[in-house]
Parts: C-alpha cells; structure tokens; sequence
C-alpha cells in the first residue's frame, strides 16, 4: 500500500516528467488549432467565391458544436476508461483536418475538416488538463491549470505566427496544413510511446478527499444529474459556465471577425497573424501567473475582474483606426482572458469531487464551447445586417454583464478562501441513485 502511495503521489515536483510532457502536448494542440484561427477566414472568399459572413464563420459553429458535445462525453468516458485512450482519440481525430482541408473543393469539405478538429480538441485538450488536475491534487491546482492553458494558447500564439507568414509567403493551401499535419502526427507518436494513464491518481486523491473529510459517498453520479449540478443547481458552477460560454464569444470574435476587420483596415494576413500572436501570448503566458493568483487571493475577482478587461479591449479595437492602438489593445484582451480562462477551469476543479472531476469539466468544457456553435451565427448575422462592428459592440456588452454576473453570483470556491461548502457537501444524498 506504501508503495501505491507513493507511485501516485500527489504535485507537479512529484510528476514532473508527464506534467511538463503534457503540457508540451497541450503546446501542439494550441499550434494546430492556429492554423483554423489564421488562414480560413480568408480562405472562404479566396478559394470558393464565398463572401456570406455567416457562411464564412460557419466553420467555427462545426467546430464549437463537435467540441462542445465532446467534451461532455469525453469527461465521462474517461472516468470510466480513462484518460490516455481519449487523449489517443482524439490525436487520431485530428489527422484528417488538414488533409481535407488541403484537398477541399468546396466549403462544405472546410466545415467538414473543423468537425475533426472539434473531436481533437475536445477530447485530447481536455484530457491534457484533466491529467494534470489528477497529478497535482487541490492545493496546486490553479498554477497547474494555468501551466496547461498556457502552454496550450502560447502554442496559439506561435502557430498562429507561423500561419501567417506561412500564407502570405506560400498561399492559403496546402503549407499550413501541411505544417498542422507534422504537428499532429508528432503528438500521437508522443502519446502513444510516453503518457501514463492518469486516472490512478485522481482515485487515489479520492480516497485520502474521503478519509480527511470522513465522507462516505464513493460512487460516480449519471451524466444527467452532474449535468444537472453543474449547469444550474451549484451557483458557482452555473457562474463558472456562463462565464464559459460567453468568453467563447469573445474568442469567436478573435477567430472569425478579427481577419475580416483587419483586412479592411488595409492590414495583411501576416499583421493579422501578428495581432491574434499577441492576443494569444499574452493569454497563454498570463495564465500562469493568473493561476499562482487565484491559488493565494482566490478565484472570483481575477475572473471577474477579466471579464471587464475583455470588454473594454474590443471597446478600444472597433473605436480606433491604428496598429499601435490595435496591438495594445489586443494584448490587454489577452490579459483579461488570461484572468478567466484557467481559473473557470479551476472552480470546477475546486467544487468536483474527484470520483467525478471529468464528468464535469466535461459538462462545463460543453457550455464553455457551445459558445464556439451559437456566438459566431449569431454574430454573423449581427455583422450582416447591422454592421461589422456591431457584433463587436455585442461582445463588449456581454462580456461585461457576465462580469457582473460573477460578482453577483459566484461564491469563492479556493480551498484555503472559500467561506461556505459546496452543495454536494451540504446534501450528501444529492447524488444518490
């Protein structure tokens, strides 16, 4: 039993090898998904005489509807068959985006190509930043997050660069995706030959949570009822999604709106690049210090606070007419979103209990991405028939009311700060079939 202990000890020192290897993983599947960020907005018009807005960014609703729904059942499946399998899925998955992409003759193969990368990253992002939850235990939790999201949207900011110069140099199609096909086929080599299975771990933090805290629940709850939990009946988990969800609208707005703006303010493809690169960076690399934050002062305010920073940023965007302006601008909206993505990731890692972590970061990664499938629809629709800037007056005011939200509704959820137990505590019987 010693040994047990021992093999599936708990924090990043403990684990270092799969924790840094992880997050190299996460690295790759920031740099494939930066090639969809960069060079398909463009490629709409360009290669198939498409100029619908709505139809153009209806490759980010393929791809927000995939990964939404695949994060919820990728939680859960990896509760019960664990972690390494869904990572190796979802690798799998992702060798057919570029290839259909390269070989595209319409549209519909585009949108076709995004449901794969949808599955990618769905089930092998989340089962990046589900093993590292498993690894750490609770009382790491925020910079391990942070380490993982950072890793992930620095690789954003790389590939997204890269992209760039890539299409401006070479053309739309095939280098970036050629470039997107070496990426994946490096990460499952990886997975394949050098992750550990994970799950042994968050069992192991099971049974000390359930020692330390003399509970006697051991089972794992149905889908329906931690779908339940987590969308409306926890107030912070029902703040934390909403949170979620609408931050995604924001990033929509990163993915879809950002090439078109830019490139009618006379900018190329390679300043696009540059601007989303900043964006990106400042996210990626912001989420480790956002972490280690939230891990001494709590989660609620960084979060909240984010939330505001982000409206103010694309206030600032769709009011000016200059580069310095755009970039600076760009990187505070990067900041804002460093503030809040992790640390949402965090309350759900905080309120879940381990028997049942990936269920729900799977229901939460659902409502989170789902802002993917309806944001840029609805704001296509906006930019329409409004105007281009309107959606992202859209986004500004969203942003901020659900900054307001979470001041007004999500209690602090970090061990050493919260005040108050959670639901599941308060009624035992909550999850009892």
């Amino acid at each position: 039993m010693s040994n047990q202990n021992f093999e599936y000890k708990l924090g990043i020192g403990e684990n270092k090898f799969q924790f840094w290897l992880l997050a190299f993983l996460t690295f790759l599947l920031g740099v494939t998904i930066a090639t969809e960020r960069v060079a398909l907005p463009p490629l709409a018009k360009a290669s198939f005489g498409i100029t619908s807005l709505v139809y153009t960014v209806s490759f980010i609703s393929a791809f927000g509807i995939i990964k939404s729904l695949g994060n919820l059942f990728a939680g859960k499946l990896s509760d019960r068959l664990g972690r390494k399998k869904i990572l190796l899925a979802g690798w799998v998955a992702g060798i057919a985006f570029p290839l259909l992409v390269i070989f595209a003759n319409n549209w519909i193969w585009i949108i076709i190509a995004n449901l794969f990368l949808g599955f990618n990253q769905a089930l092998s992002w989340t089962m990046t930043v589900t093993s590292k939850i498993d690894l750490v235990g609770p009382k790491k939790r925020g910079i391990a997050v942070g380490i993982n999201e950072a890793s992930g949207y620095v690789g954003v900011s790389v590939g997204g660069y890269i992209t760039g110069l890539l299409a401006t140099n070479y053309g739309l199609r095939p280098s970036p995706y050629i470039f997107a096909l070496v990426i994946v086929i490096i990460g499952l080599i990886l997975s394949l030959l050098l992750v550990k299975e994970t799950l042994p771990w968050a069992k192991n933090e099971a049974k000390q949570h359930k020692l330390h805290n003399n509970e006697e629940q051991n089972n794992s709850p149905s889908l329906a009822k931690i779908f339940a939990y987590v969308t409306w009946k926890e107030p912070a988990l029902f703040a934390a999604s909403q949170a979620g969800f609408i931050n995604k609208w924001a990033d929509s707005l990163v993915i879809g709106f950002f090439p078109l703006f830019f490139l009618t303010h006379h900018q190329n493809l390679a300043t696009v690049g540059l601007i989303d690169g900043i964006y990106a960076a400042i996210w990626g690399v912001g989420q480790i210090p956002s972490g280690m934050l939230t891990d001494k002062v709590g989660r609620k305010w960084p979060i909240a606070m984010g939330q505001l920073i982000i409206a103010i940023s694309i206030v600032i965007i769709v009011t000016v007419d200059s580069l310095g302006m755009w970039i600076a601008a760009a990187a505070t909206m990067g900041l804002g979103t460093a503030l809040v993505y992790p640390n949402l990731i965090s309350v759900v890692g905080d309120v879940s209990h381990p028997n049942w972590r990936g269920s729900s970061l799977g229901v939460y990664r659902l409502w989170r991405d789902a802002g993917y499938a309806i944001g840029p629809i609805i704001l296509g629709i906006i930019a329409t028939f409004i105007g281009l800037s309107s959606a992202f007056w859209t986004v500004a005011g969203i942003s901020a009311l659900s900054g307001i939200i979470i001041i007004s509704v999500m209690p602090e959820t970090e061990i050493h700060h919260k005040k108050t137990n959670f639901l599941w505590q308060k009624q035992p019987d909550l999850f009892k079939n």
